[in-house]
């Protein structure tokens, strides 16, 4: 199949490719202009959009360009060795992420399971951390990451943070945790304060908080065991 030339520049910004992912995310693109974004270029006689239609009529479907060789794409006009390679790593690597799972650091069965890994990572720390550990519906780790550095004083930690790495994750539930550089794991008004804030913006978008740890140099405590939460 071959379409009319028409140049590039002629195509209004807001149609391009690349404007119209930044704009409304890859899914909204269409396959033709998701190949023109991994082309990068056309021909002198086809715009990159006009190449990568070309491309995909070599093909009677997505699923035949599983095995494609570099060899039948440089047979295609307009594709040299380099785009043929680079096509080629892009197939192989669409095809791994989608076979790859999460990864799993283990299911949280108890407090006092939880507490005593975070102990290991948080006890004894000079300066305040604290950190997300996403779970989903199983309560198994899916991610489990640094938030913040400071005192829960700081106007940096506020519970979106938290909550947007939740939805990035598609966490089912969180825990958060923090330690105490005194070494005492005691909760302060502070901890309190901002468990409950936790808690009821987890409770408006669906995601349960299901504890606070707070660690201490040699022992934690679980908020939800006091009945905090």
């Amino acid at each position: 199949m071959t379409v009319l030339t028409q140049k590039f520049i002629d195509v209004p910004e807001q149609s391009r490719p690349r404007e119209r992912l930044n704009e409304y995310g890859a899914k909204a693109l269409a396959n033709h202009e998701l190949l023109a974004i991994l082309l990068r270029t056309g021909t002198r006689n086809l715009n990159v959009l006009q190449l990568s239609m070309n491309v995909l009529s070599e093909f009677d479907d997505l699923f035949s360009l599983r095995h494609v060789s570099v060899e039948e794409l440089m047979r295609i006009q307009g594709i040299g060795k380099a785009k043929a390679i680079e096509l080629i790593a892009a197939i192989e690597l669409g095809g791994r992420v989608a076979r790859a799972s999460q990864i799993k650091e283990g299911t949280v069965t108890s407090s006092s399971y939880i507490g005593n890994l975070l102990q290991e990572e948080l006890g004894g720390l000079h300066q305040e951390h604290v950190m997300a550990i996403y779970l989903n519906t199983k309560n198994e780790i899916i991610k489990k990451e640094t938030v913040f550095k400071g005192s829960l004083n700081s106007s940096v930690a506020h519970p979106r943070e938290i909550f947007r790495g939740a939805v990035k994750y598609a966490a089912a539930r969180i825990i958060i945790a923090h330690n105490h550089p005194s070494g005492n794991p005691d909760p302060s008004e502070a901890d309190i304060s901002f468990t409950e804030r936790m808690t009821k913006a987890g409770e408006m978008i669906g995601i349960d908080l299901l504890d606070h740890i707070i660690v201490g140099e040699n022992s934690y405590i679980s908020l939800k065991e006091c009945g905090l939460i």
